[in-house]
């Protein structure tokens, strides 16, 4: 008999993919908070971040046959800030410089394929290396250390309104370098559906 809390990632997905709703259940209970303190962390609000969570976890069962899922926790938190994303844009509510950078990685998501996430990163990780030193460590602790931009401001002595513009400056450089990135990846994702199905 099998013991689920015990069952890495990797195996749980595998029973899963077989309609095992207990192996769902124990992924839901082993991953909840994690995606729910994801999804809180950039709302602020308790029912829209249970809910977002709720509709990831709906939309893992409901694609179990067909997800080629290679790292079940990063998959799933990325599905929650692109949701995240998502609600901003139907409201209109995307704070001007809070954008999420994981938005520039949704064709991955919707693509299911690590080569074009790594692909994705790759071109970041290039584009991020050209940058100035001081656009470099604003964007590193804003994006990838997840700082507001009132915490950076004081931890680098510059002003809020500095800050502000340079991540402005940065994502507009980022939007022009990943352009073509993101455009392929999208073909990409359509040319690998068409494949499989």
């Amino acid at each position: 008999m099998k013991v689920y809390a015990e069952l890495n990632d990797q195996e749980l997905l595998l029973s899963l993919k077989s309609g095992d709703e207990t192996a769902f259940n124990a992924i839901f209970k082993r991953h909840w908070k994690t995606l729910y303190d994801e999804a809180y962390k950039r709302l602020r609000n308790q029912m829209q971040s249970e809910e977002i969570v709720q509709d990831v976890f709906a939309d893992l069962w409901i694609k179990r046959e067909m997800q080629k899922i290679e790292n079940l926790l990063p998959y799933l938190r990325t599905a929650v800030k692109y949701q995240v994303f998502m609600l901003y844009k139907k409201f209109q509510q995307l704070p001007k410089f809070e954008e999420p950078l994981d938005f520039f990685a949704t064709a991955s998501l919707q693509a299911d394929s690590e080569f074009s996430a790594k692909e994705l990163r790759g071109c970041i990780d290039s584009w991020l290396e050209m940058q100035p030193e001081k656009r470099r460590e604003i964007f590193r602790l804003r994006f990838i250390e997840e700082f507001s931009t009132k915490e950076i401001s004081e931890q680098l002595h510059i002003s809020q309104k500095t800050v502000q513009n340079t991540l402005a400056i940065a994502l507009l450089s980022l939007r022009e370098c990943l352009g073509i990135t993101l455009a392929v990846s999208l073909i990409f994702s359509v040319y690998l559906e068409a494949t499989i199905n």
